[in-house]
């Protein structure tokens, strides 16, 4: 018997002691610790229950658990620095929960105590690590080449599902609801597009050269190459390394820069071990508010100075549009040679646009993460493809990549698209194929672009549909052109316009064949009989549109020219950014009073017109590394980082179907956009030309002038059209951005985010004694610059409600004739401007 109660005292202690045990670790708290914008983790965050000395730190993964006897408060806090303290309510009878802390970054400026000593020891790692820049920068290395990953997605924020499902307009379509990503119940949200992009890379840095092959890429909604080639990852690289890191069109200031102390306050945050090595963290937000920088923290290798981890956010007072946040994330990785080489980066940003609903907006958050593969550095695979012929762009879209199956994606991409992600592309496709969805959205594309398809053909724009002027009186014009339904590779365009004042038709027909799109080639003929219109650039705003019936400047006259012209052109364009143009022009001029008309300028004794002209024109171009937005037919340049250059030679040829001019011309131009961070952006034109020989001044070089209060970036604003006439000239034209300038320091106005600038105009010319005594003395009062330069100085602001710019411009030289009206010294103009 005293066997069995032993063995019987033994269970119950057991028990009992289990018991206790089990009671001692009842109850468990667990998360992970994420930045709310960018949904990184945040590791190393500090975890408290509020009022108690529990604590802990999350991992190297941004997770913690909590086991616990009892939970000593019903409240758990998390702290990072540089971010704003978040709690938590816990609930205190759950034995298991999960509280996931997302923190916000704060824009408090960082508070740098000072020791005894006087010594900041942030800003001598900083030295260290800007010590180290050369060797830690990966663009320091001969060649390297990597797999490279894309993915952008666009959703649509703070829906409110019921409402949409009864909205007349959008409840057609509310099967898109079913994609409502509600898993935050605060903030749902749709994803509207997704794009994705594989390519392998290539770089060698002695001479620079890149390429990138694009293996494979699909968009929901878009089938255009040149939008694919601005999805690979040539145009979306962000170097910590760099002085200033682009973000849009904007460049800011990188924590690292050379001379970041001037802009930045540093601290130490935290030290950690990660696999036997040691990191520092090191924090970092603006000296100023307003400039172009970041707030945010890196991770820094202690031995190397290397970065390994950045987070970058832009601050609210950030002089950016239709932005409220943009997070950048950058994760570098040690290959097995010990460089420090990039492996992912994030880039999120939350978007707004004007809602139709007065006061409200449309709310996005675009994501782009891309990650980096298979690196290998300085090796003959990275440069063997510089010579390969197979690839003679920068940039080469292979024919099979937007052809991709979805069992190659799968094979392929680097993480799983997803639930919400996969169904994008389907809720596209079938959107696209729903008529009410077609008619909603090329209602939207008429209203943005002016252009209306039906079917095979286009009608458009409709801004040119009516207009005024003096000659015609009211103007009515119609406008139509082909589709890619008609052809993919031939254009046909034309337009009829009458005038109900002097009861003539003028009209233009043309066409252009599109020989080959890359590099372009193409064919183009047209024959068009109306007035000049005063535009020789497609942004340019001309007098035969409905916007400029009430912008005119008073008391200048309208200067009419009844031009009849055929046209014939050949352009060929070289990987190199080399083209060339050939045209062949035949021109008949018959301008309207009070220009000199025909009267002054009789046929000679060979009935040979001296207002006709029989034209030959070579232009060559030269623009390196130029990009384009390619639409059905036409495209738009984009610039590049170089110098363009353009010259063109031209000879007319007299007696041909009764032409009577006979001449020479040469002019050339050079022009680039420079970005000078951080003072903004410099845009410079210089240009000159000069013409051989004696003829009327429709042949001369009229010096482009700007009759409307629309200000006009290619023309002499304060300058009149027909008013300066040359044969040999020289000028140029600058345009400076500053951004904030003056404005960031004045307290009220730098909230309104203006921005300023400054232009200069000028130019010099002259006139040879025999084109004087043909066109001086006619009874029209053309002027010469000869001795006498045109200059014009301007400044102003812009980003007035996000679109306005407004310019001040005093013309300096030469001064006005004595009777003029003094708005020829002094003019406001404005235009419109849309940028980020």
């Amino acid at each position: 018997m005293i066997g069995w109660k032993r063995i019987l005292a033994i269970i119950i202690g057991v028990s009992v002691w289990c018991s206790g045990l089990m009671a001692q670790q009842q109850y468990k708290v667990g998360g992970v610790v994420r930045d709310a914008h960018s949904q990184e983790i945040i590791p190393f965050a500090t975890l408290q229950f509020v009022h108690t000395q529990t604590g802990m730190v999350s991992n190297a993964d941004g997770k913690y658990l909590f086991e616990l006897n009892v939970i000593p408060s019903d409240s758990l806090l998390v702290r990072v620095m540089g971010y704003n303290i978040l709690k938590m309510p816990v609930n205190r009878m759950l034995k298991e929960q999960t509280i996931n802390f997302e923190v916000t970054r704060s824009d408090v400026s960082l508070k740098i105590y000072e020791i005894k000593a006087n010594v900041n020891f942030a800003l001598i790692l900083l030295k260290q690590i800007i010590k180290h820049k050369p060797e830690n920068n990966y663009n320091r290395l001969d060649n390297y080449k990597y797999e490279v990953y894309n993915k952008l997605e666009l959703d649509m924020m703070n829906l409110n599902k019921e409402k949409l499902g009864k909205n007349r307009f959008t409840k057609p379509f509310a099967f898109i609801l079913d994609n409502i990503d509600s898993t935050s119940e605060d903030k749902p949200f749709l994803p509207i597009f997704l794009t994705e992009s594989l390519s392998d890379y290539y770089f060698q840095s002695s001479p620079r050269k890149t390429k990138e092959i694009i293996k494979a890429a699909r968009t929901s909604g878009i089938d255009n190459e040149s939008v694919t080639k601005f999805l690979g990852g040539m145009y979306q690289n962000v170097n910590i390394y760099d002085n200033f890191i682009p973000v849009f069109d904007k460049q800011f200031v990188s924590p690292i820069h050379h001379n970041g102390a001037f802009y930045y306050d540093y601290s130490i945050a935290d030290t950690q071990y990660i696999n036997g090595q040691r990191f520092i963290k090191l924090n970092f937000t603006p000296k100023r508010k307003g400039e172009n920088t970041f707030v945010g923290d890196l991770w820094v290798h202690d031995t190397t100075y290397a970065v390994q981890k950045t987070t970058l956010s832009v601050p609210k007072d950030a002089n950016i549009n239709f932005v409220r946040k943009i997070s950048l994330i950058q994760e570098f990785r040690q290959l097995p040679d010990s460089t420090w080489f990039i492996y992912k980066d994030k880039f999120i940003a939350d978007f707004w646009a004007p809602s139709p609903k007065p006061g409200k907006t449309l709310d996005f958050i675009g994501r782009k993460t891309t990650t980096y593969n298979d690196v290998i550095i300085n090796d003959t695979a990275a440069t063997n493809i510089f010579g390969d012929k197979r690839y003679p762009e920068n940039i080469v879209v292979l024919d099979s990549a937007r052809r991709r199956k979805e069992a190659f994606w799968t094979d392929n991409r680097p993480e799983d698209l997803s639930k919400n992600e996969e169904g994008i592309y389907k809720m596209v496709d079938t959107l696209q194929k729903m008529p009410l969805f077609k008619t909603y959205s090329n209602t939207i594309r008429f209203l943005a672009t002016g252009y209306k398809p039906i079917g095979p053909i286009e009608w458009g724009p409709y801004y040119y549909l009516f207009s005024q002027n003096r000659l015609e009186g009211f103007r009515l014009r119609l406008d139509l052109g082909t589709t890619p339904q008609f052809n993919k590779n031939l254009y046909l365009y034309g337009y009829l316009a009458y005038g109900f004042g002097d009861h003539v038709y003028k009209g233009k027909m043309s066409a252009l064949w599109l020989l080959k799109r890359h590099p372009r080639m193409y064919l183009y003929g047209s024959f068009t009989k109306d007035l000049d219109n005063g535009t020789h650039y497609y942004d340019e705003v001309g007098t035969d549109n409905i916007f400029t019936l009430a912008i005119r400047k008073k008391g200048v006259p309208q200067k009419f020219l009844m031009v009849d012209e055929k046209r014939l052109e050949f352009f060929k364009e070289y990987y190199s950014g080399f083209s060339h143009q050939l045209s062949i022009a035949y021109k008949e001029d018959r301008p309207y009073a009070p220009l000199p008309t025909v009267a002054y300028y009789p046929k000679d004794v060979d009935n040979r017109d001296p207002l006709t002209s029989m034209e030959v024109e070579l232009k060559l171009r030269y623009a390196f590394q130029e990009q384009f937005l390619e639409g059905n037919y036409y495209r738009v340049s984009l610039g590049s980082k170089y110098p363009i250059t353009e010259l063109k030679m031209a000879i007319g040829i007299p007696g041909i179907i009764n032409s009577g001019q006979q001449y020479k011309k040469v002019s050339l131009s050079v022009s680039d956009y420079v970005k000078v961070p951080p003072f903004g952006s410099f845009y410079y034109n210089v240009f000159g030309g000069k013409i051989f020989g004696t003829l009327p001044y429709t042949s001369l070089e009229v010096h482009p002038g700007n009759e409307i209060y629309y200000y006009n970036k290619y023309a002499f604003n304060m300058m009149n059209r027909f008013e300066f006439i040359s044969d040999q000239y020289i000028g140029f034209n600058v345009e400076h951005t500053i951004g904030n300038g003056i404005f960031g320091y004045i307290p009220l106005i730098k909230k309104l985010k203006w921005r300023q600038f400054w232009t200069a105009k000028g130019v010099i010319g002259s006139l040879s004694e025999s084109n004087k005594a043909l066109n001086l003395n006619n009874g029209y009062p053309f002027k010469t610059l000869q001795g006498n330069p045109y200059l014009e100085l301007g400044t102003g602001i812009e980003n007035i409600f996000k679109f306005l710019r407004v310019d001040f411009i005093w013309r300096v030289t030469p001064d006005v004739t004595p009777g003029e009206p003094a708005n020829k010294r002094f003019g406001i103009f404005g235009s419109f401007k849309l940028q980020f």
